[in-house]
């Protein structure tokens, strides 16, 4: 198989464009680039496509490949076979690491601290976890000797960025292989045509319709009848939350302990990050709690539509909100919105590793010192409502709310502050009738 010729990218740095240039060059020829690399490693799936990108690697790079699988928590049934699929797709070993932990505590949890969601809906399940999945990568990388590293994301996708850009942030030296922009691969059916030529072994049972990515913080839909966004979505369609109309007809109080803006118990039952994310993915898929339908702007500049189930993370983000509202200034909640916007951008374009969420992310965890209470929601068919919320930091006073006259406030003070504080309208009515 040849390799079409890649395009160049002013964007990327130095040593990629290099890369480029040379993919250019041996592509033009048909001599592939046998010996460019020595030892690449493989974010794999055990999918079509990455099963198909271990003998593509060996053909056109004449490299040895080392597989990598993280465990985010996408279902124990992803990982099975994998070992003995890459072995004998032509890979010299397959390496899986448990990232469950990893990517609640380092990645998740920051993000519901600071209240990052993309476009008004989405809570980041993918973006959050490419980072994660890509730090093991080139954690593997350095551990094995590899001088590159290969994903199968297509050129179309965020997840291409997300991939590369944490790449270059935790190791600039280290090619990136994309073969997607490279290969003239155009299909299913072309891959499967590879992989039969090369005796690499493929799922005979049929394939879902859907593309899907799955991890212990959501679960995403694309693809088939939702790439008309006037279809509604087909019922048979989602994996881990049920129907809300076929929810239990009581509904479900559950109890969630919180700590610095994060997560620590559920009902009482302090738990690990991964573990209580678990817990509460089960709750919420029971009462059909976390499922949203949304066309969202990729940042490759098109529209695509997704559907999403996050139970658990529905739940934990109704939580924290509530509670900050016990806990936290008027100010200090605009700020906080306001940033969350830009930190949600980062997260969702690939900028994990970037200065500025870094620089978000500590002002986030000052900002949410004082956020830790508990907060009582009711879960009730597809819905999340609170029912109660305290905290040893609350700032609401039933002696100064009350409507009832206090020593605290005496409401003959808000005459003056409301002279003061409407003095430019005042002022702004008085110019214009004098004109």
């Amino acid at each position: 198989m040849k390799i079409k010729q890649a395009a160049s990218m002013e964007s990327l740095l130095p040593l990629q464009n290099e890369r480029d240039e040379e993919i250019g060059k041996s592509s033009s020829k048909g001599k592939g680039m046998v010996g460019e690399l020595k030892k690449v490693v493989l974010a794999y799936s055990g999918g079509l496509d990455t099963s198909v990108i271990v003998p593509w690697l060996r053909e056109n790079y004449g490299c040895e490949v080392v597989c990598f699988t993280a465990d985010v928590g996408q279902g124990m049934k992803e990982l099975e076979g994998l070992e003995k699929k890459a072995i004998a797709s032509g890979a010299s070993k397959l390496v899986v690491k448990d990232l469950k932990e990893e990517f609640v505590k380092d990645f998740i949890f920051p993000c519901l601290r600071a209240g990052a969601i993309y476009e008004r809906k989405y809570l980041l399940g993918t973006s959050m976890a490419r980072p994660v999945i890509a730090k093991g990568m080139v954690d593997v990388a350095r551990e094995v000797g590899a001088d590159a590293v290969c994903h199968g994301c297509t050129g179309k996708g965020n997840d291409q960025v997300r991939f590369e850009l944490a790449c270059f942030a935790l190791n600039p030296n280290l090619k990136v292989v994309a073969p997607w922009r490279e290969w003239d691969i155009t299909g299913r059916q072309d891959a499967i045509e590879y992989a039969n030529k090369h005796n690499v072994p493929i799922p005979v049972t049929k394939e879902s319709i859907y593309s899907r990515d799955a991890n212990l913080w959501h679960l995403s839909h694309e693809g088939d009848v939702l790439e008309d966004p006037t279809n509604e979505p087909k019922k048979d369609m989602y994996m881990i939350s049920t129907d809300p109309e076929d929810a239990p007809n009581e509904p479900e109080y559950v109890e969630i302990g919180i700590e610095g803006g994060v997560p620590v118990s559920i009902n009482g039952e302090v738990l690990s990050p991964a573990t209580l994310i678990s817990k509460a993915n089960h709750i919420g898929g029971k009462h059909g709690i976390g499922r949203m339908d949304m066309v969202e702007n990729r940042l490759v500049g098109m529209k695509s539509r997704g559907v999403y189930e996050t139970p658990g993370g529905t739940i934990l983000f109704a939580a924290v909100r509530e509670l900050e509202s016990l806990t936290l200034d008027r100010e200090s909640i605009q700020v906080k919105d306001s940033l969350a916007l830009k930190y949600a951008e980062l997260v969702y374009a690939g900028r994990w590793f970037d200065p500025l969420r870094e620089s978000m992310d500590a002002f986030m965890k000052k900002i949410t010192d004082t956020t830790t209470g508990s907060v009582s929601l009711k879960l009730y068919k597809g819905s999340v409502q609170v029912a109660g919320r305290r905290s040893l930091y609350n700032l609401y006073r039933e002696d100064i709310s009350s409507f009832e006259n206090g020593q605290i406030y005496n409401q003959a003070d808000a005459t003056g502050f409301i002279r003061l504080y409407g003095l430019p309208t005042r002022v702004r009515a008085m110019l214009n009738k004098s004109l």
